[in-house]
């Protein structure tokens, strides 16, 4: 078991932390981490504001940080993990879309060379996956890459630009509310 849990890297929708600071949470991917190598595993997400929140404590389970702040150490975690297995189960529901733009570089730096699994209703996650299988019901609808699903014009690409429609509407909105007063 120990031999694969050293194998795996894992970023949850809820994810679990533990008493301590923020330091603390993010080496337990990987005890012997340098100082720097946990600053590493933050700049890879987009993290730097933590660089300088490293000893601020946590709480029990995290309860002193929001769902989204929660996430992304985490996720800084397991990218210190440095894993062969990344799975992500909705790793990303609970960051602002400013926040996901970041973490996405970090994330695919992350999957290159190693199984990954990521499990997203946000499909920007996944768009540059390999191979992406849409579930519904349990039931695998669609396979193929990003451009190979849009081409197809199924499921997917409804879902898709049905985000990527309601994501430009709540830009403008957020142009428009800074706008006027």
């Amino acid at each position: 078991m120990e031999s694969l849990r050293n194998k795996l890297g894992v970023v949850l929708h809820t994810p679990h932390l533990f008493s301590g600071s923020i330091r603390e949470n993010i080496r337990y991917g990987r005890d012997a981490a340098t100082e720097e190598e946990i600053k590493d595993s933050l700049k890879l997400i987009g993290g730097e504001d933590y660089i300088q929140r490293l000893d601020e404590e946590v709480g029990e389970g995290g309860d002193k940080l929001s769902l989204g702040e929660r996430q992304l150490v985490s996720f800084a975690r397991a990218v210190l993990a440095n894993p062969r297995i990344f799975i992500m189960d909705e790793a990303t529901s609970s960051v602002d879309t400013l926040t996901e733009a970041r973490i996405q570089s970090g994330i695919n730096e992350m999957i290159k060379g190693r199984t990954s699994i990521i499990i997203a209703h946000r499909l920007s996650t996944i768009k540059n996956c390999d191979r992406i299988l849409v579930v519904t019901k349990g039931e695998i609808i669609e396979d193929g890459s990003h451009s190979e699903l849009m081409v197809k014009k199924g499921f997917y690409y409804n879902l898709y630009t049905r985000q990527l429609r309601e994501q430009r509407e709540d830009e403008i909105m957020n142009v428009v509310d800074y706008v006027v007063p």
